[in-house]
């Protein structure tokens, strides 16, 4: 059995090949620099001596099939396995189109990177003692059309459970697209935070629990956040196309009385050519589209402010995401009315007693 293996997570490259980007004017994530920070993050994990690369989830722009044949081949060059699970813009609709991948595509083009067939979840055992479960939490309804938050259907639920029933002692980490726990204060409430969510997540969490299962990856809030709940613990890695552009390196290391420790490791990509300083550019690229997405925070529950007051108080917030999307986060408005103050504070990284506690990049977590 492994007892101690290096392993990276890259989150959400969304990689969209140059001739197919196509352009939003209010998207947050900068996908003009997919390829060449993939490409960078490649070269810097060409020495790292992994054991294996996870990629949970939203591999390309919007699901295009060059896109992803693209991501296919370049994986395919790397010296060790890879392994990868869908995300909502991977597979935008059930069913295939001239220029987008549907649902049953998806497992056929990443055969080599954990799927053994026609599903699109998988378990493998990818070291002595290891196994990777990867599941899909993109799911339709009866016209084929994407549901806007994640969920595991039942049929994959019983697959789980029965697969779970077989892994003995084995140490088994989960990979899925949509947070499993919550990353931001009420996120499973919040009419913003709870399309990142899973729906069903406390059906997950209920057939993990007493197989023993503890450790998940997951992507799709394009924020650096380590999550605890009871005995799990829920490591979801920021986009690599998104401020600040980061990637994980992990050790993990079973002690003498066989607990394990995850050593967690985070760097940026700095710069790209183009980009000599990606980090201010990406960070005012998010400020300068921040307006809308403050004001609608500030007015929606739990605050529900008036208009008014949210707009005089957004610009304010110009830089509140992408300070959040970088992780261990500290925040004080105390020039801002008391109940924003207030309820601003809470996303900072605080421990269940209140405690700043920043283990969203760097940390030894034990499970």
């Amino acid at each position: 059995m492994a007892s101690r293996f290096r392993f990276a997570v890259i989150s959400d490259p969304h990689i969209a090949l140059p001739h197919t980007i196509w352009d939003n004017p209010h998207r947050f994530h900068l996908v003009e620099v997919s390829v060449p920070a993939l490409e960078q993050v490649l070269a810097a994990l060409a020495t790292a001596d992994l054991d294996f690369l996870l990629l949970p989830g939203d591999l390309t722009q919007h699901g295009e099939w060059e896109n992803h044949q693209w991501l296919v081949q370049r994986l395919g060059q790397l010296p060790y396995p890879v392994y990868v699970v869908p995300g909502n813009h991977d597979i935008i609709a059930r069913d295939a189109e001239k220029r987008a991948i549907g649902l049953s595509d998806f497992p056929q083009l990443y055969q080599p990177f954990g799927y053994t067939g026609d599903r699109p979840y998988y378990a493998r055992e990818i070291l002595p003692g290891v196994r990777l479960i990867g599941l899909n939490s993109i799911a339709f309804d009866e016209n084929g059309v994407q549901l806007p938050t994640g969920w595991l259907d039942e049929a994959q639920l019983r697959w789980l459970a029965e697969t779970l029933d077989t892994v003995g002692d084995d140490l088994v980490l989960v990979m899925v697209h949509h947070n499993v726990l919550e990353h931001l204060p009420g996120q499973a409430r919040h009419g913003m935070g709870q399309r990142y969510m899973l729906q069903n997540a406390a059906d997950l969490l209920g057939i993990l629990e007493p197989a023993g299962v503890r450790l998940i990856f997951t992507g799709h809030l394009h924020v650096q956040d380590v999550a605890q709940h009871r005995e799990f613990c829920e490591i979801t890695t920021g986009s690599l196309v998104s401020y600040p552009h980061p990637y994980r390196v992990l050790v993990a290391t079973q002690n003498d009385q066989g607990f394990w420790q995850i050593e967690v490791d985070t760097t940026r990509v700095e710069a790209v050519s183009g980009w000599d300083d990606l980090q201010t550019y990406s960070r005012n690229w998010m400020g300068d589209r921040s307006f809308s997405f403050m004001h609608r925070l500030l007015t929606l529950p739990p605050l529900a402010l008036a208009d008014a007051e949210a707009r005089a108080i957004a610009p304010h917030l110009r830089h509140f995401w992408a300070d959040i999307a970088q992780g261990d986060a500290w925040f004080d408005f105390h020039h801002l009315p008391p109940a924003v103050c207030q309820f601003l504070h809470r996303f900072s990284a605080l421990d269940a007693s209140g405690n700043y506690c920043p283990i969203d990049n760097q940390t030894l977590l034990r499970i």
